[in-house]
């Protein structure tokens, strides 16, 4: 009877491979999930950013960090020359405007 109901499981799949199939159907079910949850991120951006180019956006902030470091530049071009006027340290000034060591 033993031997009547293995051949059948083999039949059927349900020897030592069902493990694998069944782990198999879990990861596929896992992975397409996965695919789900990613095609709502992208389209979810896509919504936020509209229609827009990446490389203009990339060129964007560029531009805008060029901005940013040539305000500081300046920046620190004037607390140089405060801090020479004063006759005290640059140091000494971003401490009592409160400002971190590395802006």
């Amino acid at each position: 009877m033993q031997t009547s109901r293995k051949s059948a499981q083999v039949r059927f799949g349900l020897c030592d491979n069902s493990r694998t199939v069944i782990l198999t159907a879990r990861l596929v079910r896992t992975e397409a999930a996965r695919l789900v949850e990613l095609q709502a991120e992208i389209d979810n951006l896509r919504e936020t950013l509209g229609d827009k180019d990446a490389g203009k956006i990339v060129d964007k902030h560029i531009k805008l960090l060029h901005e940013y470091n040539e305000a500081k530049d300046a920046t620190q071009i004037i607390i140089g020359k405060l801090a020479v006027h004063k006759e005290t340290t640059v140091k000494q000034l971003h401490e009592g405007y409160g400002l971190a060591a590395d802006d």
